[in-house]
């Protein structure tokens, strides 16, 4: 698919969306376009691969008879390779494309075309299919968001059915090319889709997504010098975009894994696994909070990104002083800032030939108290801070405030220095956002890769440096970006002024002899 079809199907795709938009907030109507979506994409694949295993007895998958003995014989045989498989089972009757014809029926050829128990059904047989197998934990509760019987969608059932029909019908339409094994073109569609809700979801939206400058960034970061990956984390998961931007980075990535304690992004991120067509036996989302209830505590990880909710609050128990993740440090982050405590247990996880880029506020680089000494620990006892990067304000949904990266590496090449980069001025102002160009991240990434000083924008600081700073890593305490303003000629200055005092005199001459003319009174 050439990227001007790509573009179309990615516009059609949100125009598709104007038939919940209004009735719903963005949000909201999110989970009903993109499970629709994962919907048809579950039907499409399990129809390419039924027809795969079906070909040799020339027999197409939708011309089975459920009703009968040989029919069921079929689909028992195709179920339990499918299951196996791809992790899931749907009849023929249960396709997307079936379930569309039949709302599209009209009544008057003698058929019902209400479908919304139908659909409510066949989503939870979904699920049903894959219990007591390897699949399980990657499917169950996956549609739970898509509300069939919300009053949202309409005040009678007549009415949410229409709604519901016109978007599967318009959905059908589409073919999504799943027959073309290099084909990426649908998930890229559905991540187009998700930051454009993520756009129109204000605040809310940093709980589900980064942006792809923002991922790619990071992506790059932890991949530098490595083609294949053994595993990747993210501890903060949402839509697990961030997690797939790092797979684009390298030829191949064994295993994911992720943490999100939103429950629908918890659904969101596993569907789009599936649609970036990552088989279920390779990825491990949890659904829990990573800081106070983490669930990969015994994994050790090759990469490690993460974009973690700013200066979050979380409990700061006396419990956790005896954890492994933070019991060497002495300190525990303040529970006003889980920052540095998101830090401490990425680091927990990251194994010793791994790299980890996180995004983080600007206030952990230099606030006091127990992140300070945290901050000191992670240099001066353990070398593990690799380089700081200051990314510009205002690029992330919902903030504007400015933000920077930390890259950590627990062998690191460089142990007597951490490197500087200040991209805070290298972007392109957009509406109401600013957006990181091609050019700004290449060079935040070619800066890094080379490790060398530039002139306002990177500076190698020796440890020692950092220590006579008292372990304070304010970016402009390293890399100076004072610009110089040109002198000031002051006899042209001086010239000015004269020249307007003797335009103002004949001005002020001028209003005095109209106000003469009209025998008024002239102003002082």
């Amino acid at each position: 698919m050439t990227e001007e079809q790509k573009r179309k199907l990615e516009s059609y795709l949100w125009n598709i969306a104007d038939a919940l938009r209004g009735k719903m907030h963005a949000d909201e109507f999110r989970d009903y376009i993109l499970g629709f979506i994962f919907y048809k994409y579950l039907s499409e694949k399990l129809y390419l691969y039924a027809n795969a295993i079906l070909s040799e007895d020339g027999v197409d998958f939708l011309s089975i008879d459920e009703k009968s003995d040989e029919g069921n014989e079929y689909l028992e045989a195709i179920k339990e390779d499918a299951v196996l498989q791809l992790g899931y089972f749907l009849k023929p009757s249960e396709l997307f494309s079936e379930v569309a014809k039949r709302g599209a029926a009209k009544e008057e050829e003698g058929a019902s075309n209400f479908i919304l128990d139908d659909l409510t059904r066949i989503l939870n047989n979904i699920e049903r299919s894959t219990m007591g197998t390897e699949s399980e934990d990657d499917f169950i509760a996956l549609f739970e968001d898509l509300d069939l019987t919300s009053t949202k969608l309409g005040r009678t059932e007549k009415a949410k059915n229409e709604l519901i029909v016109k978007i599967l019908v318009e959905l059908n339409k589409i073919d999504f090319e799943l027959d073309k094994v290099d084909s990426d073109v649908l998930g890229d569609a559905y991540e187009y889709l998700i930051g454009k809700f993520a756009a129109g979801a204000g605040k809310k939206a940093g709980e589900f997504y980064t942006p792809q400058s923002v991922s790619t960034i990071l992506a790059k970061l932890v991949t530098t010098g490595k083609t294949k990956l053994k595993s990747v984390y993210d501890p903060t998961c949402g839509s697990g975009s961030l997690l797939l931007r790092v797979s684009k980075e390298v030829k191949e990535v064994s295993a994911y894994y992720g943490q999100e304690m939103n429950r629908t992004t918890y659904n969101l991120a596993r569907m789009n696994m599936i649609l970036h067509d990552v088989h279920y036996r390779k990825f491990d989302l949890r659904q829990e909070d990573t800081l106070e209830h983490p669930q990969h505590l015994e994994e050790r990880f090759e990469a490690v990104v993460a974009n973690p909710p700013f200066s979050a609050k979380w409990s700061a128990n006396k419990i956790f002083e005896s954890d492994d993740r933070f019991s060497q440090y002495g300190r525990l982050a303040p529970s006003s800032k889980a920052d540095f405590a998101f830090v401490q247990h990425m680091l927990y996880h990251l194994d010793d030939n791994g790299q980890m880029a996180v995004v983080l506020p600007h206030g952990v680089l230099f606030r006091g108290g127990a992140e300070g000494h945290i901050r000191r620990f992670l240099i001066e006892d353990r070398n593990w801070l690799d380089a700081v990067i200051g990314l510009p304000a205002n690029i992330f949904y919902g903030t504007s405030i400015p933000t920077c990266v930390l890259v950590f590496k627990k062998c690191r090449e460089h142990p007597d220095d951490i490197l500087f980069i200040d991209a805070s001025a290298h972007f392109e102002k957009q509406k109401n956002q600013n957006h990181l160009r091609k050019k700004d991240i290449k060079s935040i990434i070619d800066t890094y890769r080379v490790r060398e000083p530039k002139e306002k924008l990177s500076y190698v600081a020796p440890l020692s440096e950092i220590e006579e700073n008292d372990f304070n890593l304010n970016i402009p305490r390293y890399v100076d970006t004072f610009e110089e303003e040109e002198p000031v000629d002051l006899q042209a200055v001086v010239r000015e002024l004269k020249d307007l005092e003797e335009n103002m005199a004949e001005a002020d001459e001028a209003i005095r002899k109209f106000c003469q003319e009209l025998g008024i009174e002239a102003p002082v």
